[in-house]
């Protein structure tokens, strides 16, 4: 086992190996809770996604391993799972074995593309200011989901949104776990979410459940009868994915294409950063096996579709990990396994109330939005797509809208301020096929 992860050559040994998938582990089981219930909304058994979730997340973090030796975890993603459930599934109108057969042909393209140049190509034809609106965009909408599942925000026919009631202990418990991820992570505390979680599932069993009946005492948090079971109901989801439906629905396929654009530059972003982050690029600043760990990033999101879940993908958590010493693919063995031990404390996962996951919603939704930073802000043509790109998402309650207005925005200003030859051909291509997407609808 040494000998194969090469722990000499990375200057690691097992302890810190070990430390760091326990930590990094710590940092993403938020997914165990969250995933379930994000695709529950779509129609999804809880219990299968769960199982699905941690059978997924286990089978990527193996790949990552022995395909290309890096300490960097997989699981179904966010972003992708809440643009599954509420956007493709209850937006669109696609069932949910329609929208998992859309994931499994996003991970078989994804693989096509890893073998070959394109993949490099379209990363190369979508402009920095766009790639970070985009991920902004769906933070924000991620964020938005969240505040809304926490009471924090409603509707308003005056105002069109307002605040919620901030008398209301639903309300304030939401708050409150949303100060606590901000405090812990400010602290530099592994798990802060899944940390808050637990603390608002406790908080819970002093809180009545608004949606109990009336005269009822049923508290927001019930203890379950055992606290040790394995979920049931797997063949649920697994192998229920419609096999062929892009192709028998062709006005599908644009959310296929947009599922592809996410994946790129979330798992191209995220691997190489985290790889920079542990000192494993070569003296040419690039990532040595990229191949390798795109594949199996690719092969994951096959995996986990077929077994019942939305994208699965690299995690930036990946870097509490790291941060801990972790180098080498036995981190993510590591994960792995602690994913899969987790299937057996199913009773305990489930009884966290749904309150618990919006504050987790809103802080990821609030990292994702932090890239907004990374907007080259001295070019007028690139700061004004990544910032309309980032606005439109939440607000048109449409990935593919906002990403198509930002494209078409982008080549627009270019072509008519005299730069339409500094475009890449592969930007015109991208456009026109949204373009055509505006036509077909």
């Amino acid at each position: 086992m040494l000998k194969f992860f090469k722990f000499a050559e990375h200057k690691t040994n097992l302890k810190t190996e070990l430390i760091a998938g326990f930590t990094t582990f710590a940092a993403m089981s938020y997914i165990l809770v969250v995933n379930p219930m994000l695709l529950g909304n779509a129609g999804m058994d809880p219990q299968a996604v769960m199982m699905a979730t941690a059978i997924a997340a286990a089978v990527g973090c193996f790949l990552m391993a022995f395909m290309a030796n890096y300490p960097i975890a997989l699981a179904p993603g966010m972003g992708t799972n809440a643009y599954f459930a509420f956007i493709i599934v209850l937006g669109m109108g696609i069932p949910w074995q329609g929208a998992l057969s859309l994931t499994f042909w996003n991970g078989l393209i994804f693989v096509a593309l890893s073998a070959s140049g394109l993949r490099k190509q379209i990363i190369n034809a979508v402009p920095k200011g766009l790639q970070v609106g985009i991920q902004a965009g769906i933070g924000f909408f991620i964020a938005l989901l969240g505040l809304k599942a926490a009471g924090l925000v409603e509707a308003s026919p005056a105002t069109i949104i307002t605040h919620g009631d901030f008398t209301d202990p639903i309300v304030l418990l939401g708050l409150g776990g949303l100060f606590a991820i901000c405090a812990l992570t400010v602290w530099r505390i592994p798990g802060a979410i899944i940390i808050s979680m637990l603390a608002l599932a406790i908080g819970g069993l002093f809180v009545l459940n608004p949606a109990s009946p009336e005269g009822s005492s049923q508290m927001l948090t019930t203890l379950p009868e055992n606290f040790f079971a394995l979920p049931s109901g797997l063949g649920e989801t697994f192998l229920q994915l419609d096999w062929f439906y892009p192709f028998t629905n062709l006005e599908s396929l644009q959310v296929l294409f947009v599922l592809l654009i996410l994946d790129l530059f979330d798992s191209v972003g995220t691997i190489i950063g985290l790889s920079r982050r542990a000192n494993l690029l070569d003296a040419n600043d690039e990532l040595p096996r990229a191949n390798r760990a795109l594949s199996a990033d690719a092969f994951a999101t096959i995996c986990g579709a077929m077994l019942g879940t939305s994208t699965t993908t690299s995690y930036v958590e990946s870097a509490a990990g790291i941060e801990a010493g972790g180098r080498t693919g036995f981190t993510s063995v590591v994960v792995g396994v602690c994913f899969l031990i987790a299937l057996f404390f199913y009773p305990l996962i489930a009884a966290i109330p749904s309150l618990a996951t919006a504050p987790a919603l809103i802080f990821v939704g609030l990292l994702m939005g932090e890239g907004l930073r990374h907007v080259p802000y001295e070019e007028y043509t690139e700061r004004v797509t990544a910032i309309l790109t980032a606005i439109t998402i939440p607000l048109f309650f449409s990935v593919t809208h906002g990403i198509a207005i930002g494209f078409l925005l982008y080549i627009f200003l270019r072509v008519t301020s005299g730069k339409a030859k500094q475009l890449h051909w592969m930007t015109y291509a991208i456009g026109a096929i949204f373009l055509l997407f505006y036509i077909m609808e």
